[in-house]
């Protein structure tokens, strides 16, 4: 059996991912009562919440060629980079506190620099694909070889449609703010194929107009 995938998002009331100032404390308040052995993401999503809450990528220092000495207990960052696009930047994520370390999935095609790049700064990576990730391979290695069971993906529109669309998705949560985008919304959903049934488990109201919805995958494409 391949492991649990739970969909994470913070959205705006009109099912936007973007154009508006999301609760970053609650929603990894929420993300953390799942308590997930990995936090899928994608590369897009790093390089977008370095650009928002970082004052500048700061420079590297030793210990960050060296893994992390945390709580085992502590989810891993498994992410999916197959273009090197996080070169000089993967530091960022392995310093988060509450990161157990970073491990990143590239593909045949990934340049051989980057795979030095990682290699020299001790971090773990697999090849799980050609050209792009092979997401059921991806599943079934971090399985395999990691122990994971729960998997919580809150990265953008892309990652979690593809997740979707190949029936791999079990749970969907959902912290919508008190908040319209209108015409500058990016729908979360826009990339699905087709209809997806959904069965309510939690429709419950937070403080300030936040609301926590979390719907379980009735029928997997």
């Amino acid at each position: 059996m391949l492991p649990k995938i739970i969909i994470h998002n913070s959205i705006s009331l009109d099912g936007s991912l973007t154009n508006f100032i999301p609760n970053m404390e609650l929603h990894y308040q929420i993300a953390g009562e799942y308590k997930p052995d990995v936090h899928l993401i994608g590369s897009n999503t790093i390089t977008a919440g370095i650009e928002l809450y970082e004052n500048g990528v700061p420079p590297e220092e030793t210990t960050d060629f060296e893994k992390p000495k945390r709580d085992k207990n502590l989810p891993f960052w498994v992410v999916i980079d197959t273009k090197g696009s996080l070169k000089g930047l993967l530091h960022t994520c392995r310093r988060f506190e509450f990161c157990r370390d970073v491990i990143v999935l590239i593909s045949e095609k990934t340049p051989e620099g980057y795979k030095k790049h990682l290699e020299e700064r001790n971090y773990s990576y697999h090849i799980v694909g050609q050209n792009h990730i092979d997401l059921k391979q991806t599943l079934a290695l971090l399985r395999d070889i990691y122990q994971v069971s729960t998997i919580l993906t809150d990265t953008g529109r892309i990652l979690g449609n593809l997740l979707l669309n190949q029936g791999f998705v079990d749970e969907i949560s959902l912290l919508v703010h008190p908040v319209l985008v209108g015409k500058n919304a990016y729908p979360m959903f826009s990339d699905i194929h087709e209809n997806i049934t959904l069965k309510l488990l939690k429709n419950e109201l937070l403080s300030k107009g936040y609301v926590w919805l979390v719907y379980k995958v009735e029928m997997k494409q």
